[in-house]
């Protein structure tokens, strides 16, 4: 069996649960905030006048690696592959504190706080939901299969 296909198990046969779909999504969408938002540092950094150029650009290149976790999780979640669900559930859990500290502030970024607050909070909900959890086939404790 080569390392793109998945073992067919009753978990992962017929159509993608809607939950899992969504999820994927907005882990997804996560992920290309996170791009456009290195993209736009790094282009502010090399075509404007930052502060600190060197701290503009490696900003901009973390934003863009940081990127990858999420999207390679929505792949993965598309997929049905059951080790994608903790690089999604870590991303929630990482948004929430940034959710946290955007809406700390006086400015336009508190409705960026609330949307990401609302995007983790609703992916930790769907990624959690048991629907989504036999799609993966992933097993609680004391349901080992023998």
């Amino acid at each position: 069996m080569s390392s793109e296909q998945t073992p067919t198990t009753p978990e992962n046969t017929g159509p993608r649960p809607r939950r899992l779909t969504y999820a994927a999504l907005l882990a997804a969408l996560e992920g290309l905030a996170l791009v456009v938002g290195g993209v736009w540092m790094l282009v502010l950094a090399l075509t404007g006048e930052p502060d600190n150029r060197q701290q503009a650009v490696t900003g901009g290149v973390t934003l863009v690696v940081l990127a990858l976790l999420p999207l390679l999780a929505a792949r993965g979640l598309l997929g049905r592959r059951s080790w994608s669900r903790g690089p999604a559930v870590i991303t929630q859990l990482m948004a929430l504190p940034v959710a946290y500290n955007l809406l700390q502030a006086d400015s336009m970024a508190i409705p960026a706080g609330i949307a990401l607050a609302v995007v983790a909070v609703a992916a930790l909900v769907l990624l959690v939901n048991p629907e989504t959890t036999r799609a993966l086939g992933i097993r609680g404790p004391g349901n080992v299969q023998k």
